[in-house]
């Protein structure tokens, strides 16, 4: 079982003038506490779930930008970018350029957004469900297409693009990966099977069934559901002194049962070095026998 490391969270103790290098040394320390993937979220405001919404919030690509430069070897993504917020070549590049500065290490993470508050509060559109699942699907065609061979013109619904040249092209082989987060069943699920490399589902008592359903859909595609890595959003709980590490151990291990082979999340106190040292010590490597 492999763990992500994702930060949702800006307001540190020593505040925004200190958060450059306390970030630096957070992100240094879980690449070399073996965490396979180091994550933020997409979004302008802090959400409810981590803290009121005038908590720091960091732009997402750039801090990414900024975590490859500190660390070697975990892969770099965002849980996740909502359609809303970049146009698709846009998106393609950055994450391009991500994946060639980082060395081969960037993933796309994709969903069909929500929050509107933010998107209100900083004018961006806020269409209705149906149209951001639309957007979503045709987002995924043309990064698709920016990663492929050739330059041709891009044409959809929504989007019209003359050319979709793409230089220097991804080091990733074939491609960066394509993560999608969400657990619709209808249609979510569905874009999963029928164009990503991993799903992103969150760790309830549905799970089982999004999982089922997930099969069915790759079933109805074609797709073989073994190929697509299977990733959940778990908080990495383990106290601030590492007594709750049996709990977390035990919980993915049931995950893994059900075919989770990446659990990804916060890590509570996260700025504090020695949870991080107790991740590497003690979880990670227990982590990766299961």
């Amino acid at each position: 079982m492999k763990l992500g490391l994702q930060i949702p969270d800006f307001t540190w103790p020593n505040g925004a003038s200190a958060l450059g290098a306390d970030l630096a040394a957070v992100v240094r320390a879980g690449d070399q506490a073996g965490f396979d993937s180091i994550a933020v979220m997409d979004h302008f405001f802090q959400i409810g779930g981590v803290g009121p919404t005038e908590n720091d919030m960091l732009e997402a690509y750039t801090t990414l930008g900024f975590i490859a430069a500190h660390t070697e070897r975990a892969k770099l993504l965002t849980v996740v970018t909502g359609v809303l917020y970049r146009h698709p070549g846009l998106l393609a590049k950055a994450i391009t350029t991500l994946d060639v500065l980082s060395g081969g290490r960037a993933i796309l993470g994709i969903g069909a957004g929500w929050n509107e508050e933010e998107s209100r509060g900083l004018g961006f559109p806020f269409p209705s469900v149906s149209e951001r699942f639309e957007l979503l699907e045709e987002n995924l065609q043309y990064v698709l297409q920016m990663w492929a061979d050739g330059d041709a013109p891009f044409k959809s619904k929504h989007f019209d693009a003359a050319r979709l040249l793409n230089v220097p092209q991804a080091l990733s082989k074939p491609r960066p990966p394509i993560m999608i987060g969400g657990g619709g069943e209808k249609k979510t699920l569905k874009l999963v099977a029928k164009y990503a490399d991993q799903c992103n589902l969150f760790n309830g008592p549905e799970l089982e069934r999004k999982l089922d359903v997930l099969r069915q859909h790759c079933e109805n595609e074609g797709r073989d559901y073994d190929s697509i890595t299977k990733t959940v959003y778990h908080i990495l709980d383990i106290g601030e002194n590492g007594e709750k590490s049996g709990e977390l151990l035990a919980e993915l291990e049931r995950l893994n049962g059900l075919g989770i082979q990446v659990a990804l999340g916060m890590v509570p106190h996260v700025h504090h070095p020695a949870i991080l040292e107790k991740f590497a010590t003690d979880v990670i490597p227990a982590a990766e026998k299961i």
